[in-house]
């Protein structure tokens, strides 16, 4: 007996394996992606073809600004020309609701549409007869909306089941574009970092080099960050003279840095050539003036050591006054000081010279003496003065070094930058 066999008919897919394979589709590419602008416009075609749209686009909001901005879109022109208020149309409701809104024809439900996507319309040459739009929404945030237009059927309308499935296919790309965001702003932050670390290697550059051979001047820079706010300088000027600057930007940060590179490099420069301090700081003050941000100033002092005659010429920008410290054991303060520098354009510096033998000269910025221990307590101007004291008998290429070593292993905490310059006075 002989049997036909049956002819095996082809077996459509289910729709909701089908939805399950774009989802995990979508999820995988979204995931992956190098490249998020254009998986976004291939997730776009997916879901275009998946519900049979004529258009698809893809807002973000942007919240300085409180509107909607297009970052991806599908068979609809110059979107990317127009911000649109976050209070607007579908986009608006849907954002607000945190719901999948449909229109089923926006010429009928203009409570839905108002009149807002007529004139895009107008704006875009398009024709739009029906929307849906899902909002994005990842960690229980709305960061923007996926806009599709108009069915591809004769009648152009969306149904109910096409909302209920972008609702669904719109869950990865809203927790992909959140990842990218996240992940961006990571690579940005790591670029910024880099950024910075670059100013403050080339801020280390703008600072004197110790001498490991007798030299009259040695100094010290610790950043409480990457970047300083403080610099200084010292240079040998022949004839035995050697000059010598400390200086303190206001504020913190890359500005301050900034403000700090020009001052250093105009010191450097005009030091070499200029051998009158208050003329130096009557100069620099000129140009920090033109340029330095609103409420930005730096306190500086400068001067040169003359070896032969023993003595040094000083003028002091609203610096901390340095310590002097004699071989007798005693302290004396240099006090004599104009306004920081950035701040009258007009002003005229004093100089003033002063005997300068068998002493120290201390030069410093406030981040050594507000040195503070973990109950608060501030290192002060006495205090610095007692490890000067400790360690004057070092060599001063090591003297300063050690003075901060100690401060540190005693308790005290860096707050700011930390700088101190020393001219022994033989």
């Amino acid at each position: 007996m002989f049997f036909k066999s049956k002819k095996t008919e082809p077996v459509k897919e289910d729709s909701r394996i089908q939805d399950l394979k774009i989802i995990t589709q979508m999820n995988q590419d979204l995931a992956t992606t190098l490249d998020l602008n254009e998986t976004l416009q291939n997730a776009l075609e997916v879901i275009i073809k998946r519900i049979n749209a004529q258009a698809a686009n893809i807002f973000l909001i942007e919240e300085k600004k409180q509107v909607f901005q297009c970052i991806a879109s599908k068979h609809q022109a110059y979107l990317d020309e127009y911000e649109i208020p976050l209070t607007q149309g579908v986009m608006g409701k849907a954002v607000l609701q945190k719901k999948c809104i449909r229109v089923g024809d926006v010429r009928k439900d203009v409570r839905e549409i108002a009149e807002f996507y007529f004139d895009l319309d107008n704006k875009t040459n398009f024709t739009t007869y029906s929307v849906l739009c899902a909002p994005l929404i990842a960690a229980n945030e709305c960061i923007g909306v996926i806009h599709c237009l108009n069915k591809k059927t004769t009648n152009k309308l969306f149904e109910e089941s096409d909302r209920k499935l972008l609702e669904t296919l719109s869950a990865p790309a809203a927790l992909a574009i959140r990842n990218a965001r996240m992940a961006k702003e990571l690579v940005d932050k790591n670029r910024m970092q880099k950024e910075i670390e670059i100013v403050g290697e080339i801020q280390k550059t703008l600072l004197s080099q110790n001498k490991k051979d007798p030299f009259p001047i040695s100094g010290i820079n610790i950043p409480a960050k990457v970047v300083s706010g403080d610099f200084y300088n010292f240079s040998d000027l022949n004839d035995g003279r050697f000059g010598f600057g400390v200086a303190d930007v206001s504020g913190k940060g890359i500005k301050s840095s900034l403000l700090m590179s020009k001052a250093s490099s105009l010191y450097r420069c005009l030091s070499k050539t200029m051998f009158s301090a208050a003329e130096l700081l009557n100069l620099l003050n000129t140009e920090i003036c033109e340029t330095a941000a609103r409420g930005m100033f730096v306190t500086m002092l400068v001067g040169i050591y003359d070896s032969n005659k023993k003595e040094l010429l000083l003028a002091n920008a609203g610096h901390e006054p340095p310590l002097i410290y004699s071989r007798d054991g005693k302290f004396s303060n240099y006090s004599e000081a104009g306004p920081p520098l950035g701040i009258m354009s007009k002003i005229k510096y004093k100089e003033t010279t002063i005997p300068f033998k068998e002493s120290s000269m201390y030069i410093f910025t406030d981040g050594i003496t507000e040195m503070k221990d973990p109950n608060g307590e501030m290192l002060g101007a006495e205090g610095f003065q007692s490890y000067i004291k400790k360690y004057q008998s070092t060599p001063n290429n090591e003297r300063l070094k050690s003075i901060v070593e100690d401060i540190v292993k005693s308790g005290k905490i860096q707050k700011d930058d930390l700088t101190i310059v020393v001219i022994d006075g033989n």
